[in-house]
């Protein structure tokens, strides 16, 4: 049926809601929501926004989507799995024309994994078709969808991305740009957006920063992104960050910018250095891998001992062992050599394939390591399972000692924003001593880069509990922004107890 307000048609998705995304064999490692791109203006632009998301894939493993619009017509491919399964086929391309579209890739962390809350997501309004690909995490996403499903909304997703669609739709406000930015400042939380309508390309970011968003230039058009790889694959031109709390429109008439929020000291996420973003990007102007690389130099300054070799754990250890081996001055070898062609899932592994998982994708290089003291070098400990078994496979491969570096502080609270950590107590950091975990991981000695040794690693003297500069809540439980679903799930926890204890 035609959008009554001539926004045009949207095609139905080609994908298959039943493919089963399987087991990840990587259980001790972080995972962030997603990575978003959006460009306006390009006749390719579907093609670019898929390349763009190829550059991206490391921010979510699980689904990508594209939605485009040719002038008449809104169009959507989205799928399970990676993006060259889908995008790199000329056939799924075509069906999206148009010059402007968004993209996704996601890691769900709100929502379960089944094609309906793939992004981007398209709802027609009374204004016309609209488009929204979210990263971060809404902290009070639960408590708006009670209400709006109270009010009569009915959602199609369990994602909080959805969320943002029902606020848009439900503003009065007469111009579009005004009903997106009463449903801003409705929401809590992290978040980059990329939106489109069929007149807009739209890029925003939380007033706190906490998630990244670029912008960037190609052929005259602008692009939207998450990091800068996205532009370099492509041959764009990186133009400037998006600001903390400001809403990029690109029409027919140029760029605006707004910023309806009143200015705050931005707290952009300390982990897009440790872990999230890819080594070749730049995020606030600091290089990732120098910055990666200065983690590892603090940390051979803070915990040196004497070794023979600094090992780095593929891939994520690799910059932050540079560095601690051009400090200390102790080679660096590859003792453990990643297979990069095994895939990351299973379907329906057995238990003897589950138990093989990280001999799968890493091997240790006896050559490098037999007969010698070595430090391994990782960007951070979640749970300490994969840790385990990376010592064990260095023993077993020769090792005559084993200490254990960590080029990021202990990890002690969860995550609210998009990344996906277990509640406290499936945090070893968080349950156990700094001995306890030595014994767990069977390493000779553990040591954790400290909590001022990363702000040094980033250039400031230290962290200024009054001011600090980056989102560290997950070493600090100094939380940036309020935590309404959490705080009211505490409440209904105490309530449920109550009752309890009167029964």
């Amino acid at each position: 049926m035609q959008n009554p307000a001539g926004a045009g048609w949207l095609d139905l998705d080609h994908g298959s809601a039943g493919i089963e995304l399987q087991e990840d064999l990587e259980g001790d490692t972080l995972r962030e929501e997603c990575g978003v791109f959006g460009i306006f203006g390009h006749p390719d632009a579907a093609a670019i926004t898929a390349l763009g998301l190829h550059a991206l894939q490391h921010r979510g493993q699980e689904a990508a989507g594209i939605v485009s619009f040719d002038g008449n017509r809104f169009h959507s491919e989205r799928r399970l799995g990676l993006v060259g399964d889908t995008f790199s086929r000329r056939e799924v391309i075509e069906r999206l024309p148009g010059n402007v579209a968004i993209g996704h890739v996601r890691y769900s962390t709100t929502g379960a994994t089944i094609l309906r809350n793939v992004q981007p997501l398209f709802a027609e309004l009374n204004a016309g078709g609209f488009a929204v690909g979210h990263n971060g995490n809404l902290t009070n996403g639960l408590t708006l969808r009670r209400e709006l499903v109270k009010n009569g909304a009915m959602m199609q997703s369990t994602t909080d991305t959805e969320v943002i669609l029902h606020l848009v739709a439900q503003s009065k406000r007469n111009r579009f740009i005004d009903r997106f930015i009463e449903a801003l400042r409705t929401i809590e939380g992290a978040y980059s957006l990329v939106s489109m309508t069929n007149k807009k390309l739209i890029g925003a970011r939380d007033p706190l920063g906490i998630r990244p968003l670029v912008l960037g230039e190609l052929d005259g058009c602008p692009i939207v992104t998450s990091e800068t790889c996205a532009l370099d694959i492509i041959g764009a031109k990186y133009v400037r960050d998006v600001e903390p709390g400001e809403i990029l429109v690109f029409d027919d008439n140029g760029a605006h910018s707004h910023k309806p929020f009143p200015p705050k000291p931005p707290r952009p996420c300390i982990f897009e250095y440790i872990y999230f973003s890819r080594p070749d990007s730049t995020v606030h102007g600091r290089s990732v891998y120098e910055v990666r690389k200065a983690f590892g130099a603090q940390l051979a300054k803070e915990s040196h001992v004497d070794v023979d070799v600094i090992v780095p754990v593929p891939d994520s250890g690799v910059p932050a062992a540079v560095g601690y081996s051009q400090h200390s001055g102790v080679p660096f070898e590859l003792g453990i050599i990643r297979n990069h062609y095994v895939g990351r899932t299973f379907i329906q592994p057995t238990q003897s394939i589950r138990e093989s998982g990280v001999k799968m994708k890493h091997n240790a290089n006896r050559a490098a390591i037999e007969g010698k003291r070595i430090i391994l070098i990782d960007d951070s400990l979640v749970r300490g399972t994969t840790s385990k078994k990376i010592v064990r496979m260095m023993r077993d491969a020769g090792a005559r000692e084993v200490h254990f570096r960590l080029a990021s502080p202990p990890i002690l609270y969860p995550d609210y924003y998009g990344i996906d950590l277990p509640d406290r107590g499936g945090l070893l950091a968080a349950t156990h001593t700094l001995e306890q975990m030595r014994e767990i991981i069977g390493a000779d000695s553990l040591a954790f880069l400290s909590i001022d040794g990363m702000y040094r690693a980033m250039g400031e003297p230290g962290r200024d509990p009054a001011n600090p500069k980056f989102a560290d809540h997950c070493f600090t439980g100094d939380y940036p922004t309020s935590l309404t679903d959490q705080s009211e799930a505490e409440h209904q926890t105490r309530q449920l107890s109550l009752l309890a204890e009167a029964s």
